[in-house]
């Protein structure tokens, strides 16, 4: 590839290099407008994030560039042009020509877009061979050079692999490999960070960066995350209801907001260097690890996922367990409420030796979706934890108003008994899931990953609830998560995980603004920053080797 330098300034977006022009750009489905009047322009080599809540018309802007929404029953209004195709106007022919091969798209989930049944190098070349006609050997030859680029090790070996066989930060850069494959002058990537830890994050940003230095190509970001639009673009658009609320350069925008708008969104992003308001003063344990060890597998793959873990929980204060994917803080959570026995040591509620799943322990889950049945009602999936205690037959009565109550109890109302999960948003599905935890009247809530997808709105009310219940209800909860700005926010305490142990654990003020372990530096440097100058300095020195 050939390398073309990005210029640092923002683009005139008037000039006649731009790669993308979109004007008055209007998206109906039946009697919503997704999108109002969107105007906008991408320079060559430019970057520009969409920035906004769940629900602002962002994803559905980035599908209308590639003509995604033809054939759907959506109505597309306005002007759309990108790497001189209109859009609009185009045939089919004309758009499959411009989908992956001039225009590429890289998805939230990679799982979801990628073939579970190939090998990811067949899934690039098929890719490569359909926009080049190359032959089967030179789509495989290209395949593994696309990989290697995005930094996949022994790429050759690995192109035989198949998706579960990846780690999900692997897993996106096989995506953008994919992308990449046929050299394409706009790369759109939706959301593309979501689901991964800070340094995985971190790793995919600086990879985009690099990529776009390199070879000149425009990039439109999609994200809810503030702190990403500042690390990778040189303009933002924020939407709000489908219409543009700002827009302008990151830097102006992030420091001296001009709508009211932006500066609640910004007010919702949590941030890493901002302690946390004194709680209530800690009264007794309430749940205790001793010793903790679980293995997985046979044999030669034996391995501990968490190994000689120990920590007490009292009532009325948050646990924090922070660290990458794969550093145990699932399986730990998963064995404190009893889903998983652990190989050795043990799990004491109220200091009594526990096994198996007890009512004083409660878990909300990360993915609201796949932890309710989507063929029962939310009202009769919160109503499980009472019955299972004996609330049966005459009782339905009394168990129906309970439930009306812990609805109302977590923002939702009594009427929503009858709805199902596909009914609800993220955050309200989120709510659902607390109010399922409550049923149990316990005195812990292991919380995993409760708020990682959704949008810093929606999380930021999460985070309150649960603060909320907490103080009302003395709670304890233990708050696993990836996110260390969120983790600060809430937790009085925090523990560093890495490799299945705990290498650092303390008051979450004295962890954060005196890390010891160099894990936990490397962590908090991984952080996106919401200076754009902060992000540039941070990515120059991920770039410097480590010293000998």
């Amino acid at each position: 590839m050939s390398l073309v330098p990005v210029p640092d300034a923002v683009p005139d977006l008037a000039s006649a290099t731009d790669l993308v022009q979109v004007t008055d750009l209007t998206v109906e489905f039946g009697d919503l407008r997704a999108v109002d009047g969107l105007s906008f322009a991408l320079a060559r080599g430019g970057a520009l994030a969409l920035v906004g809540e769940s629900g602002s018309g962002k994803s559905t802007v980035a599908s209308a560039l590639l003509g995604l929404h033809r054939g759907t029953g959506a109505r597309v209004g306005g002007a759309i042009e990108v790497a001189g195709t209109d859009v609009r106007q185009a045939s089919d022919e004309e758009l499959r020509r411009l989908r992956g091969g001039r225009a590429a798209m890289v998805f939230q989930d990679p799982l979801s877009s990628l073939d579970p049944y190939y090998a990811i190098g067949d899934q690039i070349a098929e890719v490569y061979r359909v926009h080049t006609r190359a032959s089967r050997r030179a789509a495989r030859a290209r395949a593994v050079e696309v990989l290697d680029r995005v930094g996949i090790p022994d790429a050759r070996r690995r192109s035989r692999s198949r998706p579960h066989e990846f780690s999900g930060g692997m897993r996106q850069r096989a995506l953008i490999a994919m992308a990449l494959a046929c050299e394409p002058e706009l790369l759109i990537a939706d959301e593309p960070t979501t689901a991964l830890d800070v340094t995985v994050q971190a790793q995919i940003l600086d990879l985009l960066h690099t990529l776009r230095e390199e070879t000149g190509m425009g990039l439109l970001l999609v994200t809810h995350d503030v702190g990403v639009a500042a690390e990778s673009a040189g303009e933002v658009l924020v939407m709000r209801h489908g219409r543009v609320v700002e827009h302008g350069p990151v830097g102006t925008v992030l420091a001296s907001p001009a709508e009211p708008y932006t500066r609640e969104l910004l007010g919702a992003v949590p941030r890493v260097d901002a302690p946390r308001a004194p709680s209530q003063a800690p009264g007794e344990a309430v749940l205790e690890a001793k010793g903790l060890r679980r293995e997985f597998g046979r044999g030669k793959q034996r391995f501990a996922a968490v190994d000689d873990v120990s920590l007490t929980v009292h009532r009325g204060e948050t646990l924090g367990v922070v660290g990458e994917s794969g550093s145990g803080k699932t399986t730990l959570g998963r064995m404190l409420v009893g889903l998983l026995e652990p190989t050795s040591g043990e799990v004491l509620h109220d200091g009594h030796a526990r096994v198996g799943v007890r009512p004083a322990v409660q878990m909300v889950f990360q993915d609201p979706v796949s932890s309710l049945n989507p063929r029962r009602s939310v009202g009769e999936s919160i109503a499980d934890p009472l019955r299972a205690r004996g609330m049966r037959g005459r009782d339905e009565r009394r168990i129906r108003e309970r439930v009306t109550e812990l609805l109302e109890r977590v923002g939702l109302e009594g009427a929503h008994y009858d709805r199902y999960p596909h009914e609800f948003s993220g955050g309200q599905r989120q709510r659902v899931g607390i109010a399922r935890a409550l049923a149990a009247d316990p005195r812990v809530i292991v919380c995993d990953e409760p708020v990682s997808a959704l949008d810093v709105t929606t999380q930021a009310q999460v985070v309150a609830l649960l603060g909320e219940l907490q103080r009302e209800l003395g709670l304890a909860l233990v708050f696993v998560a990836h996110d260390l700005a969120v983790v600060r926010q809430v937790s009085d305490r925090v523990a560093v995980m890495r490799r299945g142990r705990i290498v650092e654990s303390g008051p979450a003020d004295e962890v954060y603004d005196n890390p010891r372990d160099p894990y936990t530096k490397a962590l908090l440097a991984a952080v996106p920053a919401l200076d754009p100058q902060v992000a540039a300095s941070r990515r120059a020195a991920r770039r410097e080797p480590a010293p000998a």
